[in-house]
């Protein structure tokens, strides 16, 4: 399955997590993709109700352009152009030839309640 996990986490943390990722690629083993965010509201600030809102219609209908996507979800040009940049730049939207593109299937957002972040 082709998925991407989100977490809370701290920067010593991320780093932890980065090295022990790159080890488990250098032996060649499969490396779920993730992002961090150092606080729940950096996460929510990334990743608005009409953020997942476009993500969801984009993976469904893959190839569309900004305009049809505005269009689509019955959204200003502008602000759909703002989300899709947003989203490109943490990488859960991909801009391609053919068109937007969400390489994930799955996001798996996860809150250790016990870790302070």
């Amino acid at each position: 399955m082709n998925k991407i996990e989100i977490f809370i986490t701290t920067p010593t943390q991320a780093l932890r997590d980065f090295a022990g990722a790159l080890e488990q690629a250098e032996r060649g083993e499969s490396v779920t993709p993730s992002i961090g965010f150092g606080s729940p509201s950096e996460l929510f600030a990334a990743i608005t109700d009409k953020r997942l809102e476009l993500l969801r219609y984009v993976a469904q209908h893959e190839g569309l352009n900004m305009h049809q996507l505005a269009k689509a979800l019955a959204r200003d040009y502008k602000n759909i152009h703002t989300d899709v940049k947003a989203l490109e730049e943490i990488g859960l939207l991909e801009n391609t030839k053919t068109g937007l593109v969400a390489p994930f299937v799955e996001i798996d957002i996860r809150l250790d309640l016990r870790q302070a972040a």
